[in-house]
């Protein structure tokens, strides 16, 4: 069986990148199509991609392509219909909600798409960049989705099977698409209690002296704690844009006064904004207790979110949410907003709790809630293990194997 895998673009590293990661080792010799590939924006994920058989399309030998993803949408169905896939069985696409990799011409191939959201600025959902605040922008971008919408659609149908990462997805391709999905949860790296399972392999790290060089205090972090209560810091993070609300966890972390740490790439200038905010919020000379982070290795990651008393997550209509269930699945609970994929993968109560308003009074009271509950470590490790990689793995191939015959 001859497959190919097809990705909207490679420029960051995020869920879905990672489930484009595990797609791989599960056909370790497809090669992988996308429109531009930008290694050096990877940051310590640059290695990831190594060694991979990445085609891209013309638009890789567009000069300043690095500041053109948003414009590209304009040319991706064409780029994706210049690919030749006459020679494949099986043409599988990691559809991210950028672009429309479903418009590529299959022939007489399968076309199987994972599909981790249909594009969330055709369809009235949240997005990275504000693109409502130009008042001229706005009016020429309305126009565009109209068209964009079309495309999106008549890319939809070309597909043979959907599968929806999440059951809010598969909701959505029904609505938008009128398509069937199949629902396969994404790939989560969970941890062993003792180690990190890092790339596939488990770190042993209880001794390790780990150092980021943008934190003094990432250092010396001692054997995995089993009692909450003596662990001294909540965490956030992951990509920073605006529909993780990650600015409400700053406002409310400042208020309560509370030692929060945050992780990731910033996106579109929100982190600065983020890093004003707290020094806004801290003007009355009180020194504040969150730590912005930056960008770190998963390794660095698991480490946090093993000593973290809770993983804050405050993401709007979150397509599935990878971070709150790599955080239950090394035994630490979860503070979420409740909305999106969110809802199928924190159990309220006992993997942790919901608050149900984007405000700094509902945070609050879901934190206050948090800190009078009890919660059973292990109870939140299994249910972080309800989505493994093997899991995850197990599924595609059965999935594929059963439509391919």
């Amino acid at each position: 069986m001859r497959v190919a895998i097809v990705h909207d673009y490679i420029k960051e590293y995020g869920g879905a990148e990672r489930v484009l990661e595990k797609l791989h080792e599960v056909f370790p010799d497809a090669p992988i199509y996308t429109t531009v590939y930008l290694p050096s924006f990877l940051g310590p994920h640059k290695k990831r991609f190594e060694g991979m058989n990445i085609k891209t399309s013309f638009l890789q030998f567009f000069p300043f392509k690095s500041k053109l993803i948003s414009p590209f949408r304009l040319l991706a169905q064409t780029a994706f219909r210049s690919f030749d896939f006459s020679a494949y069985d099986v043409i599988i696409v990691s559809q991210t909600g950028s672009y429309f990799p479903n418009a590529v011409k299959k022939r007489g191939a399968k076309l199987i798409c994972y599909c981790h959201t249909p594009p969330r600025y055709l369809y009235g959902f949240e997005t990275a960049r504000d693109w409502k605040k130009n008042k001229l922008f706005m009016v020429l971008s309305m126009i565009s989705i109209h068209f964009l919408r079309m495309t999106d659609f008549k890319s939809s149908q070309n597909v043979d099977y959907f599968i929806a990462n999440s059951e809010n997805v598969r909701k959505r391709i029904q609505k938008f698409y009128r398509k069937d999905a199949v629902v396969i949860y994404p790939p989560v790296s969970v941890g062993d209690g003792r180690g990190s399972k890092i790339d596939g392999r488990t770190s042993k790290t209880e001794d390790r002296r780990l150092i980021h060089p943008q934190s003094s205090t990432l250092k010396n972090l001692s054997s995995a704690l089993h009692d909450l209560s003596s662990r001294e810091y909540y965490l956030a993070g992951g990509r920073l844009a605006r529909p993780k609300h990650v600015d409400l966890i700053v406002e409310t972390f400042s208020k309560l006064n509370l030692p929060l740490k945050i992780f990731g790439k910033e996106f579109a200038g929100h982190g600065e904004e983020l890093k004003s905010k707290i020094i806004h919020s801290t003007s009355s000379g009180q020194k504040s207790k969150i730590e912005f982070l930056g960008e770190i290795t998963d390794e660095e990651k698991y480490e946090l979110m093993k000593r973290a008393k809770a993983f804050v997550f405050a993401s709007e209509d979150e397509d599935f949410g990878i971070t709150p269930v790599e955080a239950e699945s090394l035994g630490t609970p979860v503070i979420a907003f409740a909305s999106g994929g969110t809802l199928e993968t924190v159990v309220d109560g006992k993997t942790g709790v919901f608050f149900n308003k984007l405000s700094v009074e509902s945070l609050s009271k879901a934190i206050e809630k948090f800190n009078k509950a009890k919660f059973n470590i292990e109870v939140i490790r299994n249910q972080g293990k309800k989505f493994s990689e093997s899991i995850f793995k197990s599924k595609i191939k059965e999935f594929v194997a059963s439509k391919i015959k």
